[in-house]
């Protein structure tokens, strides 16, 4: 690789990084610091703020060329992909609130088992024994994970495993209902985020309006409060963004190991900020997972390989990749 690519490519890796982290890290004060517990408005903001980016770099900084899709298209396909997009990102907020940022992000690693179980149990499609056995350190990092976890909630638990189910889902309906599309990162925000908008805004106001009602009357420093919950949202679209880059300066496998460290990066820096307790095993088990989740990486890249006519396992395309990580949670894992 020339010294210039190689560059471009760490300089691409280090800002999705940045952009990830800080996300993640800014929605856990919110809930935690801030005592803004409405994980539906927080993603309700996200939302509000990938549509308007998304607009000003398509419509108007023109950055990036619009991807037209068909009006009947839009609500046959891109609506089911917006609910469960939207369902994905509550998901992952609302197990932000009850579980520490390291747990979380342990359990959404698990979403590649998910993603293979979903296809074999309901799309029946083979799987070469390789991609399964490069599963079973990733279930039992899981496992040793969650036994383990000083800090565990059930209620949070359950709602980044049913994240990982969403996740998968997402991918999946990708592939079957945005085929003849090549969408990128911002067009998919584009088209999906106001839809997630419309989805979810009556929900936040009748569960959570009344709380924040409250909430904004008892905070000492509401104004300030609120510009911290935006600015997630501006920071969650510029992950949007980053991705993007990311996905073109890099190849698939160097893509893969950095998303696997960059939630160790994630574990590390939330630590670092709240301490929240991680005993020896717990953090083994994290390791466990993230190793099983980098050798499932370089199997499917070693599958995608083979030669024509050999058995190969089902492959996400590359311009489809760019839908995992999505506004904050990236795995689409690629990612609010």
């Amino acid at each position: 690789m020339e010294e210039g690519s190689l560059f471009r490519s760490l300089l691409a890796i280090i800002q999705w990084w940045g952009f990830n982290v800080t996300v993640i890290i800014m929605n856990k004060w919110i809930f935690q610091k801030l005592d803004f517990k409405f994980p539906l408005s927080v993603s309700c903001v996200h939302f509000i703020c990938s549509s308007i980016g998304a607009y000003i770099v398509i419509k108007v900084l023109k950055l990036k060329p619009l991807i037209v899709v068909d009006p009947e298209d839009r609500w046959r396909r891109i609506f089911p992909m917006s609910f469960v997009f939207c369902i994905n990102i509550v998901l992952g907020n609302v197990s932000l609130r009850y579980i520490p940022v390291s747990f979380m992000q342990t359990i959404k690693s698990f979403t590649p088992a998910t993603t293979v179980v979903l296809q074999w149990l309901v799309w029946r499609k083979y799987f070469d024994w390789r991609i399964w056995a490069s599963l079973v350190p990733i279930v039992g990092g899981i496992l040793l994970t969650s036994v383990t976890e000083l800090s565990f909630n059930m209620f949070g638990f359950c709602a980044a495993l049913f994240g990982c189910l969403a996740t998968s889902t997402k991918t999946i309906l990708a592939e079957s209902l945005l085929h003849g599309y090549k969408f990128d990162s911002i067009n998919t925000v584009y088209y999906m985020a106001p839809f997630a908008t419309m989805i979810l805004g009556i929900p936040a106001l009748l569960l959570e309006g009344s709380g924040i009602m409250s909430w904004f009357e008892a905070h000492p420093a509401p104004w300030s409060a609120l510009i911290i919950i935006f600015s997630s949202g501006v920071l969650a679209f510029c992950l949007n963004f980053s991705i993007f880059y990311v996905i073109h300066s890099t190849t698939a496998v160097t893509f893969n190991v950095a998303g696997n460290l960059k939630v160790a990066v994630a574990v590390l820096v939330s630590w670092l900020i709240f301490r929240n307790p991680i005993s020896y095993m717990n953090a083994v088990g994290c390791g466990i997972t993230l190793v099983g989740c980098t050798f499932y990486g370089y199997v499917r890249h070693m599958l995608s390989q083979q030669t024509p006519g050999t058995p190969r396992t089902p492959r996400t395309p590359r311009s489809k990749m760019e839908l995992l990580p999505l506004v904050n949670n990236d795995k689409l894992e690629g990612k609010v």
